[in-house]
């Protein structure tokens, strides 16, 4: 369950003004798309994916830096150089910026100074290890577990209430471990493998910061988590929300995990004052309590020691910030080689003052008139659902309504938000990297805390302007597109509309989607958790929504490996529904402006397809790609393509597609839900 922030005050920043591009033509080739990067010989019915993008993978070499190459990371690669010619500024003439541009620029700076991070040594760490010395009893450990940027085996926060998502409640979950849940459970040689590196990385890590008898620990703190890993919920249980939800008044909590104190827990944190607390993964928690009381007192001070280290080493001398990408990039994710500095820093200072930045970078970055075109876009895909909605032949009358309903309650968000974070309570340092970072961890848990008591504002947003990505928030049904998204090949005002369409509008698609997949389906109109659905619609859509799932589960993207359906399965109902519905949406808009017509051999519905196909563009190590599969809801980028258009009778028309391809499914079996 996302916790979602809330609640923001006006933040005055001084920028250049944005500058109007003075480009006539499409980025991409003549139109859009790069038809460089097709493969010849490859039947578009056997493998769309590789015949839009099998020219551009063979050639492409994923960067020593990076887990991945793409699209996505092109832009991101953009908007980090962009930020870093901000950043840079700022650092040099912070007083130029004004009081938000000195903090940005002073935390820049400071992560920057490489050498300054080197002559202090572990000195930095010696307040926040000393805190955990000083524990005492279960009492004083659960302090620190309710405290700001300490490990804990649970976790407390705030997240609108599901019943009510006008007001907040407090929210308990399960903590995060040194490794993802799966990578302790499963057999075979891989995971071994990752197991034992893992274990000395543990080792590495305590030997680096002084802490005595390390092998030992790393023992005890390895074992520690693997036996919370087999209590967790996996992530497939994980997103599901009916069994998510368990709204708790304190005597709840004592009564289902009596081992923790939860009034001291809460009170340290903040969250007393909340009438209930939100209990999700339930029997985890329950079985975690058990753990808890059941470990040594010393093991939790190793493990919670070895945490905070290993969470904050690349804030430390450079040997820390080496062991942790060692384990974490090069072993898990098979990236060789440590990104540039600068590129890290811009990641850091926007996770830190990330609004400060983005006010600047929309200035500069951000022409008005593609806010103004992508609320056209959206409204023609709004205006493509509600006739799918309509003309849907497995929905009763109340529950098509209903759905209707939420439709036109979406509230789209584009660009940046309309007013930012004031960040002038917290303090910045040049020359104290890890204490800006467990400061500005503090000032954002004292943000919640100030807009708990307060109706959700929300006007909030859960991503920065200079974000690739785009989200849908079930709680608000609300879409956001930040500025960064809005480029090209996603949106290029010119391209051709059927590249547009089939890129950014199948993503505006999949977002809107997201309020009718398994679990936003679950949300109404206002963002609250309730069903307007009826036992019929229900049963039609989980039907639909099952074969789907069936249909994923089958690719398997690393021999052994295979996508979860299940896990992945509002992903690609985000997809599928909006792929459809953008080229809806694009019918609606040729029957406006006039038919396309062709462009060099390739009609208006190919270009449609073959840009969808594109904005997928992407290429991952194998172990960035396993993670994945074993954690995200997403479906590798190939999938998103060939498991999709397969299910679309469009693509089968517009490339000819033949039983006897790869590709080819029987109209009785291709899922339509949106």
């Amino acid at each position: 369950m996302a916790r979602l922030a809330a609640g923001v005050a006006l933040v005055m920043v001084t920028a250049p003004a944005f500058t109007q591009s003075t480009q006539t033509t499409a980025r991409y080739g003549t139109f859009g798309v790069d038809l460089t990067a097709q493969k010849t010989g490859v039947k578009p019915g056997d493998d769309f994916w590789t015949f839009a993008n099998g020219g551009w993978n063979e050639r492409t070499e994923i960067a020593a830096d990076r887990a991945s190459a793409g699209y996505g990371t092109l832009l991101t690669i953009e908007a980090e150089a962009n930020v870093r010619a901000i950043l840079d500024d700022m650092a040099k003439n912070p007083a130029a910026y004004g009081r938000s541009g000195k903090q940005v620029g002073d935390f820049y700076a400071s992560w920057m100074d490489a050498a300054g991070v080197e002559a202090h040594g572990t000195a930095p760490l010696k307040p926040y290890l000393g805190r955990i010395a000083a524990v005492k009893d279960l009492s004083d450990l659960q302090v620190l577990f309710a405290s700001t940027g300490y490990a804990s085996p649970v976790e407390l926060g705030v997240i609108p209430d599901l019943a009510d998502p006008t007001r907040y409640t407090a929210i308990a979950g399960q903590g995060d471990l040194g490794m993802p849940r799966d990578y302790y459970l499963l057999d075979g040689e891989k995971y071994v493998a990752f197991r034992t590196a893992y274990r000395g990385y543990v080792q590495k890590i305590q030997e680096l910061a002084g802490i005595p008898d390390a092998s030992a620990k790393a023992d005890a703190i390895v074992a520690l988590e693997a036996a919370i890993a087999k209590q967790q919920w996996s992530p497939e249980q994980s997103r599901d929300i009916a069994k998510l939800n368990d709204p708790q008044p304190l005597s709840g909590l004592e009564a289902k995990a009596p081992e923790f104190d939860w009034a001291l827990m809460l009170k340290t944190a903040g969250l007393d004052s909340s009438p209930t607390v939100l209990m999700t993964q339930n029997t985890a928690i329950s079985a975690i309590g058990k753990i808890f009381v059941a470990t040594p007192l010393p093991i939790w001070k190793d493990y919670l020691a070895y945490r905070f280290v290993s969470d904050h080493a690349q804030f430390l001398p450079k040997a820390f910030d080496d062991a942790r990408f060692g384990f974490y990039s090069t072993t898990l994710n098979g990236v060789q080689v440590q990104r540039d500095r600068w590129k890290r820093g811009v990641q850091l200072t926007n996770g830190a003052l990330g609004e400060a930045v983005g006010a600047i970078y929309v200035a500069k970055y951000f022409p008005p008139t593609a806010k103004a075109q992508m609320g056209e876009l959206i409204e023609n895909l709004r205006a493509a659902y509600q006739e799918r909605i309509t003309g849907s032949t497995w929905m009763d009358d109340a529950t098509r309504k209903a759905a209707l309903a939420k439709l036109a309650a979406f509230e789209p968000r584009i660009g940046y938000p309309d007013k930012y974070i004031d960040y002038a309570p917290l303090t910045i340092q040049r020359g104290d990297v890890l204490g800006n970072a467990m400061r500005s961890g503090e000032f954002q848990h004292q943000l919640q805390l100030q807009r708990f008591p307060k109706p959700v504002d929300r006007a909030l947003w859960e991503m920065t302007p200079q974000t690739v990505n785009a989200y849908y928030n079930p709680l608000a049904n609300q879409i956001t597109f930040p500025a960064a998204i809005l480029q090209p090949p996603y949106f290029d005002p010119n391209a051709d509309a059927a590249v547009n369409y089939g890129a950014i509008g199948a993503i505006i698609g999949h977002e809107m989607g997201h309020g009718f997949d398994d679990q936003g389906s679950m949300f109404g109109p206002t963002g609250k958790f309730e069903n307007w659905w009826s036992d019929a619609a229900k049963k039609g859509f989980k039907d639909r929504t099952a074969a789907l799932a069936a249909q994923y589960n089958a690719f398997e993207p690393i021999p052994g490996t295979k996508i979860n359906g299940s896990l992945t399965l509002g992903e690609n109902i985000g997809d599928l529904g909006g792929v459809e519905a953008a080229y809806a949406a694009y019918q609606k808009y040729q029957a406006k402006h006039g038919k396309a017509k062709l462009i060099g051999a390739l009609t208006g519905d190919q270009r449609f397809f073959l840009s969808y196909a594109q904005a997928w563009q992407a290429k991952v190590r194998e172990g960035a790609q396993r993670q994945q599969l074993l954690t995200d809801p997403h479906s590798p980028a190939m999938f998103r393509v060939n498991g999709i258009v397969r299910n679309v009778d469009a693509w089968y028309k517009a490339f000819d597609i033949k039983p006897g391809d790869a590709l080819y499914l029987p109209p009785e079996q291709r899922v339509h839900i949106w």
